[in-house]
């Protein structure tokens, strides 16, 4: 959701299935005014609902973007779809900054995930 280039770019872990993906795509409107701030609200929001796991973002050069908010279970997900400053958002992107979007939600039945092993480390030239 939002553009945090000082955080370190890695995927949200694989997790123990089962668990629940809402995978969010959207083309925003020229107009974005206000965007950034409620962005920023909605992702410190969601972080307080229990069952929240992580959340993946990702925009092409043509202006598409994708979040993908993985949560442990579907209450986890009902409780964010119905929290109340999280609707009002989604009126105003409605609105104002969506041109289009899709939402799908998934139940995630398979999960696992890679890390390269980090390159071994000369010792200092003495």
């Amino acid at each position: 959701m939002s553009d945090h280039s000082e955080a370190p770019v890695v995927p949200v872990e694989a997790y123990e299935p089962p668990y629940y993906a809402a995978v969010f795509t959207a083309v925003r409107t020229p107009d974005q005014s206000g965007f950034s701030e409620t962005n920023a609200r909605m992702e410190d929001l969601v972080k307080d609902i229990p069952g929240f796991l992580g959340m993946d973002h990702a925009q092409t050069p043509g202006g598409l973007g994708i979040t993908v908010a993985y949560f442990r279970d579907a209450e986890a997900l009902t409780q964010w779809r119905g929290n109340a400053e999280h609707r009002a958002a989604q009126q105003r992107g409605r609105a104002e900054w969506y041109q289009s979007y899709t939402l799908h939600v998934a139940k995630v039945e398979r999960s696992h995930g890679f890390v390269l092993a980090s390159a071994p480390q000369s010792p200092a030239a003495g």
